[in-house]
């Protein structure tokens, strides 16, 4: 269907030539005054796959890492959405993932943004450029750094063992019972019974599931589980359920939380937008516009400002009637 169509914001730039954009960004970076228009010009407005080509030129070029000359001169949080832009989509993970580990406090909100919402090949992906970054393994990073049922439920996802396409109505009810059963008792038990079922089937199960959950307790699986748990485990579990019943919506809602409520938590804004761009910003976007009657463009206009902004707009992109 046109509808289930994932939409990005960003696309290959038609007559792409990777060589005069290397030699342009090199004259933005090498001038007196960086000229930051020109980096956002550029960078914005090519696919990933052409950036890596422009990298890769500009490394010809002036035998320099663009990483590092975008780094050196750029400062804050333009330099972290420019840098982002730069990363493969598993390299930003595995360096968003690992920040989120390593830093001084684990910022468990990342770990759930990422491993909640990946596919399986996705989290393949990350786990490998994890390792060929930091030469050292996810899981191990995940089981040292995060601890309890939030731990096991993170390391299950980290496997990337979702089932694929299945779907059998006969074990749906079971599964709603074992679900509805975890949120009565909160066992260890049952606890680990329900991010078992949650990080292992597949999509389509999980649809039937959480009907037949309604069913049986006459709750939505949602409001149950903000029920019956609480912290980072509750966050987790409910994210899995938000981004099997729509990705886009879940991301709308993070964005919309990160933008209000931590008076604009940047981190979570750049990484959100730099991961989506090609994949479904646009959908992200109107999500956001429906449920929140205030377009994702307006509200970073502002909070935002100077290029940071301006290179936040490029990459959120849409047609003036979404303002």
């Amino acid at each position: 269907f046109l509808l289930q169509q994932t939409q990005g914001t960003i696309f290959p730039a038609p007559n792409f030539n990777p060589i005069m954009d290397a030699q342009l960004l090199g004259g933005a970076l090498q001038g007196i005054s960086c000229e930051k228009d020109v980096l956002i010009d550029i960078l914005t407005q090519r696919c990933n796959s052409q950036r890596l080509m422009i990298a890769e030129a500009y490394r010809d070029m002036y035998g320099r890492d663009l990483i590092t000359d975008l780094k050196e001169n750029l400062s804050h949080h333009f330099k972290e959405v420019m840098v982002g832009l730069m990363y493969p989509p598993a390299s930003y993970d595995a360096h968003e993932l690992w920040h989120a580990l390593k830093g001084v406090d684990t910022e468990e909100k990342c770990l759930i943004d990422i491993l909640a919402s990946r596919s399986n090949m996705e989290i393949f992906q990350m786990k490998e450029a994890y390792l060929t970054q930091y030469n050292t393994d996810l899981q191990q990073d995940i089981d040292s750094e995060t601890s309890g049922h939030f731990r096991d439920t993170l390391m299950n996802l980290a496997q990337g063992t979702r089932m694929e396409g299945y779907a059998d109505p006969s074990t749906a009810a079971q599964d709603a019972m074992i679900l509805w059963e975890a949120c009565q008792q909160k066992t260890g038990e049952h606890k680990n019974m329900l991010q078992m079922i949650l990080c292992n089937r597949s999509h389509q199960q999980l649809w039937m599931v959480f009907q037949e959950f309604q069913n049986i307790s006459g709750q939505d699986i949602v409001d149950a589980i903000n029920e019956c748990y609480d912290g980072y485990f509750q966050e987790l579990l409910v994210a899995i359920v938000l981004c099997i019943r729509d990705k886009p919506s879940y991301f709308a809602y993070r964005l919309y939380n990160a933008i209000h409520d931590f008076g604009f938590h940047n981190k979570t804004v750049i990484r959100i937008l730099i991961a989506r761009s090609e994949i479904d910003l646009i959908n992200i976007r109107q999500r956001y516009k429906e449920r929140y009657g205030k377009s994702l463009f307006h509200d970073i206009k502002h909070f935002a400002s100077g290029h940071y902004e301006s290179a936040l707009l490029a990459i959120c992109a849409g047609d003036a009637e979404d303002y």
